[in-house]
């Protein structure tokens, strides 16, 4: 789409980019003119009151840039629930840790549907950057579930050591990522950010980092990419602690030799803003989401790397279907009229098709110390593990 035909933003929010645009600048400048994209990423999407996730604009939803699959369905979150229950029957005395919860809707699906199956943890914990979201998953479960309020709490960090189970529903593509070009010789940059005439731009530089030039050597030639180690990182913080149970990560993306196909030469990187798909990621700057998809591959060996066991990798459809969602699906609706029931089933084909989110999305999990020699729920079929 044609920039000039987006929504234009309020004054209100349109002061607020700038202001963040003003200390992007300046950034830059202290920087000496130039600095890598994953800087650019972190200060656009968490700079404190300013960016992205740490402003007070709506972000999800359909007065937002975008709507996750626990704002599309209620079933999505009580599927995700027969995972976790049987990871806390595992664990009995262990939490739920759940990472980004966005508007909070997830953690009332999981718990409503834990407190259905009996399988409440002791603590459900929240760890999330933005106060203002905080205080939307606050209100939301006040308003939802009260009698559950007081078994949750927010958290500032990662827990030193915790046991239960861990979800992260798109968390890992908004971790800042740094971009690499190869060019047409087989030189390989780090294409960062610097001010020019129009505003903001790309800028090469000969790449220096040794363990992202390892990374990027799999790039075929005139081709750019996406890498994050912090999302790696991400992952080895939530294992270090981990003394017995599992973490369950749901994104959009795929394994390495499909996330470097010859066809994906640009790369995964794009903005969202008003529910349209933005390819420019300095487009204001503090009122776009900016993500890339997710390399399962990446992730893969940082789990095995920290020590975690691989319990399966699939995709959210298939994964959704061996959690039961249809049967939970007819369990839930008879009671609605017809034009309901197919806004539920609507709900249900999105999260589901392969022409939807049911394919691009995907589901790993890993565990530490569980006893069951059963696998858990969602990986019990379809399994794509050889595929990392």
């Amino acid at each position: 789409m044609n920039q000039a035909q987006l929504p234009a933003p309020t004054p209100e929010a349109f002061a607020h980019s700038q202001a963040l645009v003003a200390a992007l600048r300046q950034q830059i400048a202290d920087a000496g003119g130039w600095i890598s994209f994953a800087d650019y990423m972190r200060s656009a999407l968490y700079a404190p009151g300013l960016g992205y996730y740490s402003g007070g604009a709506t972000k999800f939803g359909e007065a937002g840039d975008f709507i996750t699959a626990p704002e599309i369905s209620p079933l999505f979150g009580q599927s995700l629930a027969q995972t976790v229950a049987t990871v806390l029957a595992d664990v009995p005395d262990g939490i739920v840790l759940e990472l980004g919860a966005g508007t909070g809707k997830l953690a009332v699906q999981l718990l409503g549907e834990l407190e259905r199956l009996e399988s409440l943890p002791a603590r459900y914990c929240i760890l999330d950057l933005s106060a203002e979201l905080r205080e939307r998953q606050r209100a939301t479960i006040a308003a939802t579930l009260p009698q559950l309020l007081d078994r949750v709490e927010w958290l500032d960090a990662l827990p030193a050591q915790w046991q239960g189970m861990l979800v992260a529903n798109e968390v890992l593509d908004a971790v800042p990522c740094q971009l690499v070009h190869r060019d047409a010789a087989g030189t390989l940059f780090e294409r960062g950010v610097s001010v020019g005439e129009q505003g903001f731009a790309f800028s090469d530089r000969p790449l220096q980092d040794a363990a992202l030039a390892q990374a990027a050597s799999i790039l075929p030639d005139d081709y750019t990419s996406e890498f994050q180690p912090e999302a790696a990182a991400l992952i080895g913080s939530c294992a270090a602690g981990l003394t017995r149970g599992a973490m369950l990560w749901l994104d959009y993306g795929f394994p390495a030799r499909e996330f470097y196909h010859p066809q994906r030469s640009e790369g995964t990187l794009m903005g969202h803003y008003r529910h349209h798909s933005i390819h420019d990621p300095f487009w204001l700057p503090g009122l776009t989401d900016l993500t890339c998809h997710v390399d399962f591959s990446a992730i893969y060996s940082a789990g095995h790397a920290a020590g975690l066991a691989l319990e399966g990798y699939v995709s959210q459809g298939q994964y959704l279907l061996d959690c039961g969602i249809l049967q939970s699906f007819e369990a839930h609706t008879p009671e609605l009229d017809d034009k309901q029931r197919i806004m539920a089933l609507n709900a249900v084909q999105k999260l589901l098709s392969p022409a939807e989110m049911g394919e691009l999305f995907k589901v790993i999990a890993f565990s530490r110390g569980l006893s069951g020699n059963s696998l858990l729920p969602g990986f019990r079929s379809a399994d794509r593990s050889g595929a990392l």
